[in-house]
């Protein structure tokens, strides 16, 4: 199935998962689906929910998506905005880059943001202590050919489409409050970032938090699939079995692209825990690398491992 990509990139983004976490929920899209971070909004934009609650701490994504909501923002001001500023760049360079990094700084313009996220250094979404964007250039000054904007402008105009037909809305709230009024008829979709790793002012993240979602997620009266990371070849995630292994858990190998370098190139093993039974429909893998195991819960199945496939 052909995935509906976001206009805003950002490490960690669940582009290739799309597939894999709509095969695993169950639901009958009665009540709302809820998403605590949704990030780029890959994921609910791809399953699609009649009703939803797209929450992040970041204002600057919510306030994006609610510029294309209002209509503030649509296809066409975009292919302008980004064909009148790519000019600026070649001509200028990384110079021309940094003026658009402080002057979004100090206006927080939703146009300003996408070209920064498509300009800036593998698409980190990064703030620093006073929230101010602090990734540097990619060092690519012809970054936005026409073919380049077209394509970006065909996303803007998707999810334009899409937030206009459904009912959803986009807040910024911390976790806390936004799990605080679940039903029993809503899904939870939860991407968390990794514990004490690529956080930032706006998606700062550790134990405590860890913690936390852990007990609000366990006393939820709705489903929900969580998404963090199994485990590389270097390490495992620990709190897989100080918290998450009494729940069902599928794993998916995939690469996760961190940097430019090839060295930084490396499988990822990742975990989405499910607090039910999941209806298992996954197709076979193309061209990568896929495992798929489902984790009985320990306490019934005696931490049996049963293969998915």
């Amino acid at each position: 199935m052909k995935i509906t990509v976001p206009p805003i990139k950002s490490q960690g983004i669940k582009t290739k998962l799309v597939n894999t976490i709509k095969n695993c929920i169950t639901w009958d899209n009665d009540g709302k689906w809820i998403e605590p971070f949704v990030g780029t909004g890959v994921v609910g934009f791809n399953v699609r929910p009649n009703k939803a609650l797209f929450a992040d701490t970041n204002p600057h994504l919510i306030n994006f998506y609610n510029e294309i909501k209002t209509k503030k923002l649509n296809s066409k001001i975009v292919r302008e905005y980004l064909t009148e500023e790519s000019e600026k760049l070649k001509e200028k360079g990384e110079t021309f880059y940094y003026n658009i990094r402080e002057r979004f700084n100090n206006t927080y313009n939703s146009l300003d943001f996408i070209f920064l996220n498509r300009a800036c250094f593998n698409g980190i979404i990064r703030f620093n202590r006073k929230g101010k964007f602090n990734v540097p250039f990619c060092k690519k000054s012809e970054r936005f050919s026409k073919s380049y904007i077209t394509k970006i402008v065909n996303q803007v105009d998707n999810i334009q489409k899409l937030i206009g037909y459904y009912d959803w809305d986009f807040v910024v709230q911390d976790y806390i409050m936004t799990l605080s009024n679940v039903s029993a008829d809503d899904f939870i979709y939860c991407d968390p970032p990794y514990v004490n790793r690529h956080v930032d002012y706006f998606n700062s993240w550790n134990e405590k938090d860890e913690y936390k979602l852990f007990m609000l997620l366990s006393n939820c009266p709705a489903k929900f699939i969580l998404s963090t990371w199994h485990s590389n070849k270097y390490r495992k995630n620990k709190y897989i079995e100080e918290y998450w292994s009494s729940f069902f858990i599928i794993t998916k190998e995939h690469f996760y692209h961190v940097g430019g370098s090839e060295i930084n190139r490396n499988s990822m093993l990742e975990a989405f825990v499910l607090n039910y039974r999941p209806s298992l429909k996954f197709s076979q893998p193309h061209n990568e690398t896929e495992q798929l195991i489902l984790l009985e819960p320990k306490i019934n199945y005696q931490n049996q491992i049963v293969s998915a496939i």
